[in-house]
């Protein structure tokens, strides 16, 4: 009988005893969500729509502050949070590395003194009682086909996992950058209000200085002028407020930079333009390849899907190559003659009988692991589209009230200058005059809280479109 058939049957045998360890029909439960399945066009419909919408990379510009510019690129320069993005990233793609190197041969050398004594009452007078010394030098490979894909499929899933690493550090700089321009907006808020205060405050100072003439004059009593000077110290305090919060917002904007807190101090008040909001034509599809944490989300899922894979292949037997030479003798002389020479080589394989639950427990581990992927990807779709649309709706309705306050301010200033027209005219007092302003300047703070919000939402808009970033696939982390 041929040798060769022994062993093929030895073979089948050990395929149709790994049969035992059996998947006994498990399986992942979910599959990730059609982008398309998500409707948005009706709340979306009134919304600008450009095929040329999507954020460009520096899309902070558009507010137009050079100062806002530098703080940004300041902080995707050197904040230390990006550093460490960078760093996860990096030994993400070592672990790949590592998984890939799994999958080929190893080949080594060594080099060994060995001094050994059996005792006598084991090995006999002949062999045991002596001490002596083998000087060995060794070469050794070894090798494991991955014959089922189980090595291929952990590297598979180690490069998704560097892949989402890759894209988590591309989105923190995304994030990074809407903080910025958050931050900056709030202090461009800020000075507004210190403005609206400190002209609150002198508008209740010359009341309390029209009402002390009154009293003088026997025209009034001190109730106004007491009104009037509480109403300044609280101006005074909304000021000092506004004061306290321009600097923590410049010592934020300072830490979010890398810098120190007198950076802070070499800021000037802001002079923000307030972008036009509109949306790509091509939503929701698109978000898929433009917003990182979808991207990133979709590569766990990949990097899931390779997990179930190993762990399906490690039901199957496995065969391990081995072979060692070397030199081995009792005195360095003899080391490399032809009596020294040591071979050991040979295939040995291993295969599951009974694992008492162990192989499908990690293969239930690894489905569960994909239909957390796949959730947490669906949970970044979803999340995208209601993000786009929050941005959209509050932008429109932000713009509707900005444009009913400004009319009111019109309204109110239109009768400021009234008034103004008939002091001059001496048919009306300067007390008229600053009651008529008193509106003008509620006027003017209600409108520079909705403009801030009007390019917050802007901001949420730009970061909501995936930032502008690139995510074009890089090169793969080692060859297949």
């Amino acid at each position: 009988m041929s040798p060769r058939l022994p062993r093929a049957s030895l073979l089948a045998a050990a395929v149709f005893l790994a049969g035992c360890a059996s998947t006994a029909g498990i399986a992942p439960q979910s599959t990730p969500r059609e982008a398309a399945s998500l409707q948005a066009a009706t709340s979306l419909a009134e919304a600008s729509v450009s095929a040329t919408a999507w954020p460009d990379q520096r899309w902070w510009t558009a507010f137009g502050d050079p100062q806002l510019d530098a703080l940004v690129d300041e902080a995707l320069a050197g904040a230390p949070s990006l550093a460490a993005a960078d760093a996860r990233a990096r030994k993400a793609s070592a672990q790949a590395g590592v998984a890939d190197a799994a999958r080929k041969p190893t080949l080594g050398a060594g080099a060994q003194v060995l001094g050994l004594q059996l005792p006598e009452s084991l090995a006999g007078p002949d062999l045991g009682g002596h001490f002596s010394v083998a000087d060995l030098l060794t070469l050794s490979f070894a090798w494991n086909p991955d014959i089922w894909g189980a090595s291929r499929s952990r590297w598979e899933a180690a490069v998704g996992n560097a892949r989402a690493a890759e894209v988590d550090a591309q989105a923190a700089r995304v994030a990074l950058a809407a903080n910025v321009v958050r931050t900056y907006v709030a202090l461009a808020q800020a000075h507004d209000a210190l403005a609206a205060a400190e002209a609150d405050a002198a508008r209740a100072d010359a009341l309390v200085a029209l009402n002390q003439q009154r009293i003088r004059a026997g025209l009034d009593n001190t109730i106004a002028l007491n009104q009037n000077r509480s109403a300044a110290q609280a101006a005074r305090q909304q000021a000092e407020a506004a004061r306290q919060q321009i600097d923590a917002l410049g010592n934020a904007l300072a830490a979010l930079a890398g810098a120190g807190p007198d950076r802070a101090r070499a800021l000037v008040p802001p002079r923000l333009a307030t972008p036009d909001l509109a949306i790509p034509s091509t939503l929701p599809s698109d978000l898929l390849a433009r917003r990182a944490d979808i991207v990133a989300a979709r590569w766990r899922v990949e990097a899931a899907r390779h997990g179930i894979d190993a762990s399906k292949a490690a039901f199957y037997p496995t065969i391990n190559l081995a072979a060692m030479a070397g030199l081995a003798a009792g005195n360095l002389g003899d080391l490399f003659s032809s009596q020294s020479l040591l071979l050991n080589g040979g295939p040995a394989l291993s295969l599951p009988i009974f694992e008492g639950g162990r192989l499908q427990a990690q293969l239930r581990a690894s489905d569960a692991d994909y239909d957390l992927a796949v959730a947490s990807y669906d949970q970044a779709l979803l999340d995208a589209i209601h993000q786009v649309a929050d941005a959209v709706q509050a932008g429109r309705a932000l713009d509707a009230q900005i444009a009913s306050t400004q009319a009111a301010r019109a309204s109110a200033a239109q009768a400021h200058a009234l008034v103004m027209q008939r002091q001059r005219a001496g048919l009306a007092t300067q007390l008229e005059v600053l009651a008529a302003q008193k509106p003008l300047l509620q006027l003017d703070q209600q409108l520079a809280a909705l403009v801030a919000q009007r390019r917050i939402a802007a901001v949420d808009l730009e970061q909501a479109l995936g930032g502008g970033i690139d995510l074009a696939p890089g090169t793969p982390l080692a060859s297949r």
